[in-house]
C-alpha cells in the first residue's frame, strides 16, 4: 500500500541533510521528535517553499516557481501538480486538523492527518488510512512546538515519539506564503467535496498562483489571490453540473477580502474557499468556470 507517511519523510531526510542550504533549521527535542523550522525563527527559502509543499501533500505532487506577468508587472507564482488528486489534497494537504497543547496552537496538515485521521470522515470518503512508523506533519504556527506537542502528535497517530517529524512556518513568512497558495487545487477539490462530487474521480489536477508578499497580512493576501486570481485545472472521468459552482464569483463573497471574515481559520464559511478559475476536461467535454481578476492582485504591488 502506498504510504503518504514513508514518501513524505523522504523528502524530509534531504531537507533536513542540507538545512543550512535551504535556510530552515532542525531541532531535536528531548524526546527525541524533530522539529524543522521553516519559517518562524529560521528565514526560509523559495526551495524551502517547494519542499513544504510537496511534504504537505504526503510527496504525492510537483511543485515549482517562477516569474509570471499580471498585466505589466512580473510576479512569482507556485506550480502545483499531482496525480493523486483527493488523496494528496484532502488526505494530506488539508487544514483538517486544530492542535491546542498548552498553549501551542497551530493548523496542522500533512500526512500525519492519515494516521490519526483527522477528521475521520474525510478518510472514510477516500478509503484510507495510512499504516507506517514515521508521522509526519505540517503546521502553521506563530512559535515551534514542544515535546507536550510531539507527545500529542505521537499519541494520535499512535507512533513513537522519535519518530514524529514537526515542520513548522508561520503564515507571514516566505515558506508561509508560498505553502498557502500552494493549497489552491486542494482549495478547489474541498469546494467539490463539499457540493457533493466524488473527489476519487478526478484523475489528475494542477493549478498556479501568485505568491503574496511576505508582511503582517500575508494569509489574507494568499486566500484573496487563491479567490480572485488561482487557477485550476482538473481531469476527470465524467463531467457534473456541479463543477459550474466551484469558482469564487458564484459565491455570496466575491469583491470582498478575506481581511472582513475575522482570523478564526474554522469559523469562516466553506464555501468561501475557491478558485477564481476552473477548468475541467472530463471526457470529450472541456469547459471553463470562473474569471480572473489581476486588479485585485496588482492592488498590493502598488
Amino acid at each position: 500500500m502506498l504510504s503518504v507517511n514513508e514518501r513524505a519523510y523522504q523528502i524530509v531526510e534531504d531537507l533536513m541533510e542540507f538545512a543550512e542550504d535551504y535556510c530552515v533549521e532542525v531541532h531535536e527535542l528531548r524526546n527525541g521528535a524533530t522539529v524543522v523550522d521553516c519559517g518562524v525563527n529560521a528565514k526560509g527559502s523559495y526551495d524551502a517553499g517547494m519542499f513544504f509543499i510537496q511534504i504537505s501533500m504526503g510527496g504525492l505532487a510537483g511543485v515549482n516557481i517562477q516569474l509570471e506577468d499580471v498585466k505589466d508587472v512580473s510576479i512569482p507564482f507556485v506550480y502545483v501538480y499531482t496525480d493523486y488528486p483527493a488523496l494528496a489534497c484532502l488526505g494530506c494537504q488539508m487544514a483538517g486538523w486544530k492542535i491546542e497543547v498548552n498553549g501551542f496552537k497551530g493548523y496542522a496538515s500533512g500526512p500525519a492527518r492519515a494516521l490519526s485521521l483527522k477528521p475521520r470522515k474525510v478518510f472514510e470518503l477516500l478509503n484510507y488510512e495510512d499504516d507506517t512508523e514515521y508521522a509526519v506533519v505540517t503546521l502553521e504556527a506563530d512559535r515551534l512546538p514542544d515535546e507536550d506537542v510531539a507527545e500529542f502528535v505521537a499519541y494520535e497517530c499512535d507512533v513513537d515519539t522519535s519518530e514524529v517529524y514537526m515542520l513548522v512556518t508561520k503564515p507571514n513568512s516566505l515558506v508561509g506564503a508560498i505553502e498557502i497558495v500552494g493549497r489552491v487545487v486542494e482549495v478547489a477539490l474541498f469546494k467539490l467535496s463539499n457540493l457533493g462530487f466524488d473527489v476519487k474521480t478526478i484523475r489528475n489536477a494542477m493549478g498556479k498562483c501568485p505568491i503574496p508578499p511576505v508582511c503582517e497580512k500575508t494569509s489574507v493576501i494568499a486566500n484573496d489571490f487563491i479567490a480572485y486570481y488561482g487557477s485550476v485545472h482538473i481531469i476527470a472521468e465524467s463531467y457534473s453540473d456541479l463543477f459550474e459552482s466551484v469558482t469564487f464569483d458564484k459565491t455570496a463573497y466575491y469583491g470582498k477580502s478575506f481581511e472582513e471574515f475575522g482570523d478564526d481559520f474554522y469559523a469562516i464559511d466553506p464555501s468561501a474557499f475557491s478558485p477564481a478559475q476552473l477548468v475541467v476536461n472530463a471526457g470529450e467535454i472541456t469547459k471553463v468556470f470562473g474569471k480572473r481578476n489581476p486588479d485585485f492582485v496588482l492592488r498590493h504591488f502598488t
